[in-house]
This record gives structure tokens, C-alpha cells and sequence, in this order.
């Protein structure tokens, strides 16, 4: 793509434009006065808001619905390439590039900041990108919508900046040539991409070494030994952590703790969420935004108003007798770190998950993993297993990952049946988790226990 001129670009056709990614570029490409059409499975309020800032979208698979002039198409993996309009474009020989290349050729017409690591991507980015505003002219494009824009998509007019997130699926991440960077971790998952561990640390070495200009690589304490990259500074617990994070206080909506650079120390820092994994990713932004010479005080001024990203971490429901949150965790260390956050915010409430698996391939990798983390909840209830871009996996399944969970209350349920044994059960804690269509499940469970006489 890299003879392309945005100026000169007139129609784009998005296959799958209503994932939180291709929505973004599509919030571009719109906001960059280019025609966008698109294909998506179903209406949702990203594809609604989409339509209501000019982009003619279509739900239904329809070679019709494609415009006559389109200069290219940007795909997604969930849309499968056996798709009609996907053949036609084939066909009829028009270009089809990945997001990822959509990304790595626009974020190199800027100064860019990328954020990698197999957890926390999107929160680290919505902050990084909240902490920068009003400080420096950015672009940001986000995995999730970020509360305080309410967007997964930002710009400020003429940007010097670009802050991404660096997906490590499909080696997309290597698309990008990043001059400052985050690694918040790096744990095994798409092993049906790299293989094993190892090919996945490879992959982030790439990544970390691909950094432009010897710019700074903020990275976990944990990762830090897998990587070689020179000018890379940690963050984390331990003394030796270049940003060290200490006296940790945790609270049902907020936490605070100290920061130390050198022998600079930062104190009484608030961040308006909780969490152990959001102080981790709240010290990575702000090492990302002092490196780049934003004022400490600033960084943890704008922290503490720093409202979250949905589907991280989110309160829907907050009453003395019900609590209620969804979180987008679908990795067992991420559901490690959700449980292990709401059982210190909570140690006396009993917790009850919905989790919904995230493809047969992950499920299939990690069966033990999961097994051992969704064994902490006081009661699991499992959905099916999400399948997204993928074929079943013969015994693969949410009744074959329940049989391994050592848990005596566990249920698999269909989501038809999910609000009925809720509201006949009555939890006290109550967290939906997945990267799935359980998303679909929450407005419709906040307003069965708001509501629960209708």
C-alpha cells in the first residue's frame, strides 16, 4: 500500500466492518471525507453509529449491495474468504488488504506509539491516548470504546502522533515500524498461528527490534528477559523495575499506589478504576507519557478521571444486595487477573462468572488452564463456545471443559436459558466474561435484574 495517497482515495469496502478494529479505520476513512461501504453478519450500535456519520452498510451477504468504483477492501479473518461479495472482489481483481496492512501504512505517515502484548492492549491504549490529549496532537485507534470519548476512534486536527494497538494475531503487529512502544506481556495464545511458545517470543522480538530511531520499549518486568531490545525500560513490583509500582490500596471503584522512576517517587497516584492488572497498565501509560516529557503531575491528574474502557472491567449494576460487571477476558491469565482482583475488592461476596469460551482452537490449547482458573469462582456457569472465525474441533466443547473443572457448582447453559436461572439463583457477584457474542447477554441481564418483575 504504499503508493497509496489518502487524497486520492475515493470508496473503501469494509468485509467485517463492525469488529472494533475495522470500525475504527472506517471512523477514518470517514472522517477523512472517503465513501465507505461494508458488509457485517449482523446490526450492532458500533455499525449503527457508523451509518449515522455516512457509511452505507448492508447485513446480508449481497454481491448487489458491492458500489461499482471501489479502490480496495480491507477484510477481516471472521468474514471467511469462501464469502460471495469476498469472490466477487477476487474476481474482479480489486485489491484486499488485511487491517493490519491498512494500519501499518497509515500509522507510518505519523510519529506512532504501538501497544502490544497478549493482555491489557486496549485499556493501555485508551489511556495512553487519554493522557496525551490536549498535550499533543493525536489519532488514536482503540480495541474497545474508551469511556472518557466515548469512541474507539479519536483525532485531533493535522495529528503528529498515532497510538495503536499491536495485535499480535496473525502477525499483524509485525505490520508496524512503531517509534515508541509498550509490551504489557507475553503469555502463549494464537498457538494455531505460532505453534508453540517459543515461535510467539520470536514473533514479539521482531516486533520490539522493528521500533524506529532507538525510541523507548515500555515493557512488563515479566517479559522483559524475553526480549533484546536495548532502550527498554520496566515497569512492575520488583526494586530493579525502572517505573516500580508500591503501596497498593485497592477500593470497589478506584486504587492508589506510588510510582518510583530512579529515585523519583510519585506519590498518592489514583486511578478512578480497580485492579492489580489496571495499576499495571495505568504505570505502563504513564511511563509512556513521561518518556515523551508530559508532566508527571499531569499524567496523574489525568489518571484520576481516566473512566475505563466497556467490556473492561464494567459496572452495570452496583446495589448493597447485587453487583454486577462484564469484562472482555477470554485468556485464562486474564481471567486470573479479573477473579483475583474481584476477590480482594470482595473477599466476602460469593462470585458467580458466565464465561463464554473464544474459539475451538484456544479452547482446545489452554483445556487445563481453564479448567484450573475457572475452578476459583464460587459457581461457573459456561456457554457455548464462540466459534467466530473458525470450525468446530471434534470434543471440544463447553460440556467436555466443564467435566475438568473442579468446581462442584458449574453449569453449561444456552443463552436462551442463562436470565431465567439467574434471576431463580439471585447471585451476589455477578461478572459475564468472553470475547464473544456474551457481549449481546449483558444490556439484557442488567435490564432483567433492574427490572426484574417484567
Amino acid at each position: 500500500m504504499e503508493n497509496i495517497k489518502i487524497d486520492k482515495i475515493k470508496t473503501v469496502y469494509f468485509l467485517g466492518v463492525g469488529g472494533i478494529g475495522m470500525s475504527a479505520l472506517a471512523h477514518y476513512f470517514l472522517q477523512s471525507g472517503v465513501n465507505v461501504f461494508g458488509y457485517d453478519l449482523h446490526p450492532t450500535a458500533i455499525t449503527d453509529e457508523l451509518s449515522q456519520h455516512g457509511a452505507k452498510l448492508h447485513f446480508e451477504e449481497k454481491v448487489q449491495a458491492i458500489p461499482a468504483q471501489v479502490d480496495f477492501v480491507i477484510h477481516t479473518p471472521a468474514v471467511p474468504i469462501e464469502h460471495a461479495e469476498y469472490q466477487c472482489f477476487i474476481k474482479n481483481k480489486i485489491p484486499i488488504y488485511k487491517r493490519a496492512d491498512v494500519l501499518g501504512w497509515l500509522s507510518q505517515q505519523f510519529l506512532n506509539i504501538a501497544v502490544a502484548g497478549t493482555h491489557g492492549k486496549t485499556t493501555i491504549t485508551a489511556m495512553i491516548a487519554y493522557l496525551l490529549h490536549e498535550e499533543k496532537r493525536i489519532m488514536a485507534f482503540i480495541g474497545g470504546i474508551a469511556k472518557n470519548f466515548d469512541t474507539n476512534f479519536l483525532t485531533d486536527a493535522n495529528p503528529e502522533w498515532v497510538i495503536e494497538e499491536a495485535d499480535e494475531y496473525d502477525k499483524s503487529f509485525l505490520k508496524l515500524f512503531p517509534d515508541s512502544a509498550v509490551i504489557s506481556s507475553i503469555e502463549p495464545d494464537h498457538l494455531d498461528i505460532y505453534g508453540n511458545r517459543e515461535n510467539l517470543e520470536t514473533a514479539f522480538n521482531l516486533f520490539a527490534n522493528q521500533i524506529r530511531n532507538n525510541g523507548a520499549l515500555i515493557i512488563s518486568e515479566k517479559a522483559s528477559p524475553k526480549i533484546t531490545y536495548p532502550f527498554k525500560f520496566t515497569y512492575g513490583f520488583d526494586p530493579s523495575s525502572d517505573y516500580k509500582i508500591s503501596n497498593i490500596q485497592f477500593f470497589p471503584t478506584y486504587s492508589t499506589f506510588v510510582i518510583c522512576y530512579k529515585k523519583i517517587c510519585f506519590f498518592n497516584v489514583k486511578l478512578s478504576i480497580t485492579g492489580l492488572h489496571n495499576v499495571l497498565n495505568a504505570t505502563a501509560a504513564f511511563a509512556v507519557a513521561h518518556q515523551l516529557d508530559i508532566p508527571a503531575e499531569t499524567a496523574i491528574n489525568k489518571l484520576s478521571t481516566f473512566t475505563g474502557v466497556k467490556r473492561r472491567f464494567d459496572y452495570q449494576i452496583v446495589r448493597d444486595d447485587f453487583i454486577f460487571l462484564d469484562d472482555y477476558a477470554h485468556h485464562p491469565e486474564e481471567l486470573r487477573a479479573l477473579f483475583t482482583s474481584l476477590k480482594q475488592i470482595y473477599p466476602d461476596k460469593p462470585l458467580t462468572v458466565v464465561f463464554q469460551p473464544h474459539l475451538y482452537s484456544r479452547t482446545r490449547d489452554f483445556f487445563e488452564q481453564f479448567a484450573e482458573v475457572l475452578a476459583i469462582p464460587d459457581k461457573i456457569i459456561l456457554l457455548d463456545i464462540y466459534f467466530a472465525r473458525e470450525k468446530p474441533i471434534e470434543g471440544v466443547t463447553s460440556d467436555a471443559l466443564l467435566a475438568l473443572i473442579r468446581n462442584k457448582n458449574k453449569i453449561v447453559l444456552s443463552k436462551e436459558m442463562l436470565i431465567p436461572y439467574l434471576l431463580q439463583n439471585k447471585p451476589v457477584l455477578l461478572v459475564t466474561a468472553g470475547a464473544g457474542d456474551i457481549s449481546q447477554s449483558v444490556p439484557l441481564i442488567k435490564q432483567a435484574f433492574e427490572n426484574p418483575s417484567n
